[in-house]
């Protein structure tokens, strides 16, 4: 598989994600935190060639905010992307942003603000975003934010999932939903369309037990169910247990649908990063009954046991209805670590695993000491019909570099 070196070599990029033009698939954005000029910024990388080169630029902060991280962006009908990202005046304050392109990503707009930070009382991060391009749903444009809504953040704080929605391309935003209760953490929500315009929200609670939950909107994000346990969770150690890592490994839900009119329509599919066999390993949930009830979960990675198997995202095919995962693995050496990507054409029955990389890499390559941080995921997108391109944060340049495969 090849593999495209998506940004310059030098100051840092991590947290990379990435979207895709449905009717014109070799054009792409790509998004991660970006170090070039110092303070973290969010950087835009545009590939017109699918893939294979790539320009790079990075969206400007609000005025008084010094810094911006975790941004993701997401594709809508015809030539939109939009792009959300936590900006930050110190460690705390955080608001989560929007920025709006109409031109397939050639300019974006200035910040519009979805969800408003206020010292160390309100800080909004982990920020998601989803643009509904479902072939048979009545809200086709809607626009969905979610994010980590921490709280009292100095002073034993807490954090909720939050979700927003926009009906007119991202302008205005409307009061916000509390998906998750008070009183449990939570970590990054995420969220899925189905074919007929279903909203799945999830998010896994940290505290008083780790669990992905899945919520269901059936009116477009204006109110949403009551929440639905996918499956208990065992999280993997914040530190892998492996000599020489030291970056964390928080664990996220990803969660996605199939949009195809094959035999699997309506299914949706979670996942996540469990170390219920004792080691870290990638899990499934589907369900049959759009959110309803939930299968027993299962590995996807055949994985040698004793490897460590994080940070997965999924996308499905809306023609094909294959299911496409990636991960990070260190199962060809203990240590360096792979990108592999599991497939399914089956409805999730069966997995067909393969290593993306071409090069294993060393996480800390590029640190004099090892490194606290490695960014906290990493993203995939169908390339319809059959195809994809995951990104991923890779240092076989000596340091961290955002990379591209297929």
């Amino acid at each position: 598989m090849p593999n495209f070196q998506v940004t310059p070599s030098g100051a840092p990029k991590q947290e990379p994600s990435i979207a895709v033009n449905l009717l014109s698939p070799n054009i792409m954005i790509a998004t991660a935190t970006d170090f070039t000029s110092g303070a973290p910024l969010t950087g835009v990388y545009r590939s017109l060639d699918g893939g294979a080169t790539w320009t790079t630029s990075t969206l400007p902060l609000p005025p008084g905010f010094t810094g911006a991280e975790a941004a993701f962006v997401s594709y809508g009908f015809p030539t939109t992307f939009v792009i959300t990202a936590h900006v930050f005046p110190g460690a705390s304050s955080g608001t989560t942003v929007i920025y709006i392109s109409t031109d397939n990503g050639a300019t974006f707009s200035a910040p519009v603000t979805v969800g408003p930070g206020y010292g160390s009382y309100i800080n909004n991060d982990e920020t998601n975003v989803i643009i509904d391009t479902s072939q048979s749903s009545p809200f086709l444009g809607n626009i969905y934010v979610t994010y980590n809504h921490q709280f009292n953040v100095n002073n034993i704080g807490g954090s909720t999932a939050f979700f927003h929605r926009s009906t007119d391309g991202g302008l205005t935003w409307e009061t916000p939903f509390l998906l998750s209760d008070e009183a449990e953490q939570v970590e990054r929500p995420e969220v899925a369309v189905g074919f007929t315009g279903i909203v799945y929200a999830s998010w896994i609670t940290t505290d008083p037990a780790y669990r992905f939950v899945v919520r269901r909107s059936l009116d477009g994000g204006a109110t949403f169910e009551t929440s639905v346990n996918v499956a208990d969770v065992v999280p993997v150690p914040q530190v892998l247990p492996v000599p020489g890592y030291e970056f964390r490994v928080l664990t996220f839900p990803a969660i996605s649908t199939d949009r195809s009119v094959g035999p699997n329509n309506g299914a949706v599919y979670a996942v996540w990063q469990d170390n219920r066999l004792g080691y870290a390993d990638i899990f499934l949930s589907k369900s049959s009954d759009e959110g309803l009830s939930w299968s027993e979960p299962v590995s996807v990675t055949n994985a040698i046991p004793g490897s460590q198997n994080f940070f997965p995202a999924i996308d499905v095919d809306p023609l094909t209805g294959e299911i496409t995962i990636i991960y990070y693995s260190n199962q060809l050496s203990g240590y360096y670590l792979d990108v592999f990507v599991a497939r399914s054409n089956d409805g999730a029955n069966t997995f067909t695993n393969t290593r993306i990389t071409t090069t294993s890499f060393d996480p800390n390559a590029g640190s004099s000491t090892p490194t606290p941080l490695i960014g906290d995921y990493i993203d995939v997108a169908a390339v319809p019909p059959g195809g994809f391109i995951g990104v991923w944060v890779d240092t076989r340049t000596g340091t961290q570099t955002i990379f591209a495969g297929f």
